[in-house]
């Protein structure tokens, strides 16, 4: 197996000198580009670095292999795969919730690197490992949110907000696939109100609904 092959490597070396640093972001974004343009397997290291107009030693002192320059791009963007932040004490639940997931999609496709994912994590432990850690943490972004929301008298009195929260992370990673390919497509706003609906009782939600109209009026 070639070094290009590798799905596991040393960490890249973290320059600190200006112009190491411009090299290796130099490297970054041409990965990313090619990432996009060709796909993980198709695109090689001698490629990557003669597209960011280096040399592939250059390449090669920064990154171990190309696995290792794709996991330096997901490294500060693998929360974006996952649920965004939701406040969950607001007057208009269902709109706000329904913005943040448009927000969230969005920046999924443009990222445009989520079809490498579940090519890799079938064979790449440490990513899958990064992607349990990921969720791990919005996981209890949302179960923190759900509890002062609870401390208001917001949310149902029996909730088990350990498995409400891990709920409400798998309809929002599906979502994207329902909104994108299903042939009756689900909006975000249809998600938002049966996530709300699972964390609401009807009341609170007609109360907030309510004093919404009183606003306008």
């Amino acid at each position: 197996m070639s070094d290009d092959e590798k799905l596991v490597g040393e960490f890249p070396f973290l320059p600190k000198q200006d112009r190491a640093q411009k090299k290796r972001n130099a490297l970054l974004e041409s990965g990313y580009a090619l990432f996009q343009a060709k796909g993980y397997e198709q695109t090689t290291a001698k490629e990557i670095a003669a597209h960011a107009g280096v040399a592939t030693g250059t390449f090669y002192r920064y990154f171990s292999d190309k696995r290792q320059l794709l996991m330096s791009l997901l490294e500060d963007k693998i929360e974006s795969f996952l649920p965004p932040e939701i406040s969950w004490v607001t007057n208009d639940p269902v709109s706000s919730l329904a913005s943040s997931l448009e927000s969230h999609y969005n920046r999924i496709h443009e990222f445009g690197l989520r079809r490498v994912l579940p090519e890799l994590l079938l064979k790449d432990p440490e990513l899958v490992g990064v992607l349990k850690n990921a969720r791990t943490r919005i996981h209890a972004r949302i179960y923190s949110g759900l509890e002062k929301a609870r401390e208001k008298g917001y949310v149902w009195n029996d909730l088990d907000l350990d498995t409400v929260s891990w709920a409400i992370m798998v309809i929002v990673e599906n979502g994207l696939d329902q909104t994108g390919h299903a042939e009756k497509k689900c909006t975000c706003l249809e998600i938002a109100k049966l996530v709300c609906r699972m964390v609401y009782p009807p009341s609170i939600l007609e109360k907030w609904r309510g004093n919404a109209l009183e606003t306008i009026e």
